[in-house]
């Protein structure tokens, strides 16, 4: 939910008025679909990163607006806590200049923003939850300026009508309530663009359900919370409890959550548009000055606003996009799966084995959504959050098994034939599946190098605050050297 907003009191007649633009934006959009007027042939990729900000200490910092007005570059914005930052990677074709060149690009945009942060006091970490991180540091006063968030805050908790209680029995136990969405900020993710035509786009997220609790197994990057050692990838219970608009009753009603896997496999785009609309009420009811269906008859391509801006508030997984550029309008799949870090090599690499496998899924002549159950893909998405890379999945063809096994035996083969297939050459794909590789022969990833870390300076005598802290500063310091996480020591 990228827009700026007011801040303002909704009336009844907003509502009435913005559902009726909604149902006319996907009217329009259906004319569209059936009139083939997407830019497709030259596809693109993208990328976002969300970052903390942490002191010279490895603690919060809550000042984003004092390091984004440093930054000075466009790319960078705010996220929803006063302690995050998110860069927009420009979008490119995925082999263009090759992996090399996409990974230089990240490491000096992000050197660039370390450098002009430390000069206000403030370090950059890419990590899934910042292990620091306490309850005291998630109240309202840690919602970033933008009016944005205090809006969303306060539609979410209108719709609610209590306070949040998050819940995650992992290694140890959390049980506790909050009374803002500013836990939600504990959540940084990666996440991957992918640009399609729209006879491919159920193929496409088909594809990227399938595989994404593959995905969330071997990048599994968040074990702590508050202080407790929770789920290898906290992040997914906790987005899932943090932006919940559904008190208990209406849960046990079966009203759909507004973070959500979905339910089904889908034939086309607008099955998850029209979804958006059929079962979620609005949050920010906004309504554009455009009329959609008059800019389509003109032969415009209409910005569609209403609906993107309830796609926004909308956490899908694997959400579609809608956007509207130079070249005309366009249709991408945002992966949202992934924490972020630990280092830019294994976002690299983890990019690469996304698009990869996504494409040797949507080549195959059985694609694997006709052989397995979206509820088993979903299932697969919650153990592997919980269990990281000791993960059971299960996989058409194989049952239930060990994910390394899954992804050395099935998958990484597969998606050196994807890349292969989008025009890279083995001297590319080697280097980055390489990382994915050997992530699984040692069964080593972010997480693991956390929790072990934390492990070992306790058996020290060290108590869990300062181990976290220490642990902190010492994932920073491999973080900028960029070595990827399974080669990272225990000391």
């Amino acid at each position: 939910m990228g827009r700026d907003v007011p801040a303002l009191v909704f009336t009844r007649e907003d509502r009435r008025r913005y559902r009726d633009k909604m149902h006319t934006c996907l009217d329009v959009l259906a004319q569209m679909l059936r009139e083939s007027t997407f830019e497709s042939e030259r596809p693109q990729v993208g990328l976002e990163i969300e970052l903390n900000l942490v002191d010279a200490d490895g603690r919060p910092a809550m000042r984003n607006t004092d390091v984004l007005r440093a930054i000075a570059d466009p790319a960078w914005s705010s996220e929803l806590g006063r302690f995050n930052l998110e860069i927009n990677i420009p979008p490119r074709e995925l082999t263009t200049g090759g992996p090399g060149a996409w990974e230089l690009a990240i490491r000096d945009a992000l050197n660039h923003a370390e450098e002009r942060a430390s000069a206000v006091g403030a370090h950059l970490i890419m990590v899934g939850i910042l292990p620091t991180l306490g309850e005291t540091d998630v109240d309202e006063t840690a919602l970033s300026g933008d009016p944005r968030y205090r809006l969303l805050n306060e539609q979410i908790f209108a719709a609610r009508g209590e306070d949040l209680r998050i819940t995650v029995d992992g290694v140890e136990r959390l049980s506790t309530y909050a009374d803002t969405i500013t836990p939600e900020a504990a959540c940084t993710s990666t996440q991957y663009h992918l640009q399609v035509s729209p006879r491919e786009f159920a193929d496409y997220w088909n594809a990227a359900q399938a595989v994404a609790g593959v995905q969330i197994a071997l990048a599994a990057n968040s074990p702590y919370l508050f202080g407790k050692e929770l789920w290898r990838e906290t992040r997914i219970p906790l987005f899932e409890q943090a932006t919940d608009t559904r008190p208990v009753e209406i849960k046990a009603q079966g009203v759909r959550p507004r973070v959500w896997f979905g339910e089904r496999w889908i034939t086309s785009v607008f099955d998850l548009f029209e979804e958006n609309v059929r079962y979620f009420p609005a949050l920010l009811p906004l309504c554009d000055d455009e009329d959609p269906q008059e800019a389509h008859d003109r032969g415009n391509a209409p910005q569609l606003g209403e609906l993107t801006l309830h796609n926004g508030t909308i956490y899908r997984w694997n959400r579609p996009v809608y956007a509207v550029t130079d070249s005309g309008p366009h249709l991408r799949i945002e992966n949202r799966v992934l924490p972020a870090g630990p280092t830019v090599a294994d976002t690299i690499a983890n990019g690469a084995f996304y698009y990869g496998l996504t494409r040797a899924l949507v080549d195959d002549d059985r694609p694997v959504w006709t052989r397995m159950s979206f509820a088993v893909a979903e299932e697969n998405l919650h153990t592997a959050a919980r269990d990281g890379i000791d993960a059971r999945l299960y996989w058409p063809g194989m049952g239930e098994v060990p994910v390394t096994e899954l992804v050395l035996r099935r998958l990484l083969p597969q998606a050196h034939r994807g890349l292969q297939l989008a025009g890279m050459d083995a001297a590319w794909r080697e280097p980055l599946l390489g990382i994915i590789e050997q992530r699984c022969v040692t069964a080593r990833n972010g997480a693991l190098w956390q929790a072990e870390t934390v492990h070992h300076l306790e058996k020290a005598g060290t108590d869990r605050d300062e181990a976290l802290r220490r642990m902190t500063r010492t994932y920073m310091e491999y973080m900028h050297l960029n070595a990827a996480a399974h080669t990272w020591p225990v000391d």
